[in-house]
């Protein structure tokens, strides 16, 4: 829904080896001309493996694409607004890709391997000592949007890398259901006005 209310798709395709999800995707207005095979869709095969076979076989029909944004399904509450701003920082830094990042809850300075016995004593870097509003901010990936020009991918096979920038969403929108309890948060969420 997200994908076509933003308007900026010439092809909106849902990768999946099931026949069912591909019939609900045609429903909502995507282009389902083929299912994703099973060396795509095993428990080894990476998001970049489904991109090729999605680029590769989109080329065999004779479509080709300057672009293309992988919107994964376990970030729900991103919107047509965030796909279209994402466009619009392509543009503006005449960017080989874009990738959405949120702010983190936490600095990554509070957090540490521990020890067999469980030591907390060296749990702390001495950055991590100073207060919270003293330190820097640091940004994760949230799993919603990673556009990139297809001649980028095809040559370096990364959604990153030179010429890759930072599109910035709130911690509302950020949810990436990997747990049951992402799953909680984004259903509630989903059910309120963001």
């Amino acid at each position: 829904e997200a994908a076509r209310a933003s308007g900026r798709f010439d092809v909106i395709h849902v990768s999946t080896d099931s026949q069912h999800y591909a019939d609900i995707a045609a429903q909502y207005g995507a282009d389902e001309p083929f299912l994703r095979s099973a060396d795509a869709a095993s428990d080894t095969a990476s998001s970049e493996d489904a991109i090729r076979e999605v680029l590769r076989r989109y080329g065999e029909r004779g479509q080709h694409f300057d672009a293309f944004m992988l919107l994964q399904p376990t970030s729900p509450l991103r919107t047509a607004g965030d796909i279209c701003a994402a466009f619009d920082v392509m543009e503006q830094k005449r960017a080989e890709s874009v990738v959405s990042v949120c702010e983190m809850e936490h600095s990554p300075l509070w957090c540490n391997t521990l020890p067999p016995d469980d030591s907390m004593r060296e749990f702390l870097r001495k950055d991590g000592e100073r207060r919270r509003q003293d330190l820097a901010v640091y940004y994760r990936l949230n799993g919603a949007i990673y556009l990139v020009k297809t001649e980028h991918f095809l040559r370096t096979g990364s959604l990153y890398g030179d010429g890759c920038y930072a599109y910035h969403m709130s911690a509302e929108r950020s949810v990436d259901i990997d747990s049951p309890t992402d799953f909680i948060i984004a259903d509630a969420l989903l059910g309120s006005t963001l």
